[in-house]
């Protein structure tokens, strides 16, 4: 009889701990977040795999998208709540069409050291002594993304220290990973590319990085909220910002002074090429990791900075200030809620 009843009431109260946890579950608030599956993205992945977000009662949902222009107008109209966008022409644009979106945090930066994004020449021009200055890029094919992209705004203010403008280069139009191959064939001389990009290229030997740390602290990703996810659940996204910070902490952690080295790198890594489909572990050793403000912030004075180069060259529909589309509450909330990083010992 003991027994009998024993065995009840440990089912009994086995079952009420089911339903109470099926309960917290459902409470979650859900979080739909649009990536690209780059480098920079390890945040998100971080925040779940180590049950960062669950901690502040957040069921976050990755969906990826194939560039960050696409999910503008998703965040627009509330079918995504938060994003992963560039400091682009197109940014002020979508703003100027109403289309509801803010930078609410830093993804990725340049700060010293960090240079994920240096200027690459082509292995041949330097080794020739073609090409020894800045200077010498004049008349030469740049590669870039795209008209009004953030790398084109680093390109002119790395030009402008030689004394030549933008005009003076001629631009061809190709993405980071087909850069490589361009390169390869010759059909671009030099380019602001990404990583990993940047050390396939070198590993390749068809470029080398000819000028790094070219603008410091360019604010060149950006994290991005929907108008609706800031006006109708103020408190979840707070909490989301919370958590994407204590991530990008322990990304800070991993790669302290700009190498893959620091303080739980080797889990970090094995996270990245989980899920960027990265399979060469040994690109970490002299990879050049993304910035993200390990508080969060925005570098508002290199987008001003930017944002002139895009107003200048005409990639703008209407003016616009840098204030029409930065929100920095959500991290200056999380920041006194957290108090300012500090570093890990390893």
């Amino acid at each position: 009889m003991f027994r009998t009843t024993t065995r009840r009431l440990f089912c009994a109260g086995a079952l009420a701990m089911a339903f109470a946890s099926a309960g917290t579950a459902q409470a979650a608030d859900k979080v739909k977040v649009g990536i690209n599956n780059v480098v920079s993205d390890v945040v998100f992945h971080l925040g779940i795999e180590r049950g960062i977000f669950a901690e502040e009662g957040l069921d976050v949902q990755l969906i990826a998208f194939d560039s960050g222009p696409k999910m503008v107008a998703p965040l627009g109209a509330g079918q995504i709540d938060v994003g992963a966008g560039a400091s682009s022409a197109g940014l002020y644009n979508a703003a100027a069409r109403g289309i509801d979106i803010k930078v609410v945090a830093d993804k990725g930066s340049t700060p010293a050291h960090y240079d994920y994004m240096p200027l690459m020449v082509r292995k041949e021009l330097v080794d020739s002594g073609k090409v020894k200055t800045i200077a010498d890029l004049k008349g030469m094919r740049v590669g870039s993304v795209g008209p009004g992209a953030a790398t084109n705004a680093k390109m002119a203010h790395i030009l402008a220290k030689a004394g030549l403008t933008y005009k003076d280069v001629n631009h061809n139009y190709i993405g980071y990973p087909q850069q490589i191959a361009a390169f390869t064939t010759g059909a671009i001389d030099a380019a602001i590319t990404t990583e990993p990009s940047v050390t396939q290229a070198v590993n390749n030997g068809v470029a080398v990085r000819f000028l790094v740390d070219g603008y410091p602290n360019q604010q060149v990703a950006v994290l991005l909220y929907g108008g609706d996810f800031i006006a109708k659940r103020r408190d979840v996204a707070q909490r989301f910002m919370n958590a994407y910070v204590k991530a990008a902490r322990i990304f800070n952690d991993a790669t302290a002074g700009g190498k893959f080295d620091g303080k739980g790198a080797d889990e970090v890594i094995k996270t990245i090429m989980r899920t960027t489909g990265l399979k060469d572990a040994e690109l970490f050793k002299t990879m050049i990791p993304n910035g993200i403000d390990p508080d969060g912030k925005v570098d508002t004075a290199s987008m001003a900075e930017d944002l002139k180069f895009f107003t200048d060259n005409g990639y703008l529909e209407r003016p616009a200030k840098v204030s029409d589309v930065v929100d920095t509450s959500f991290a200056e909330n999380t920041l006194k809620a957290l108090g300012p990083y500090k570093a890990a010992q390893n």
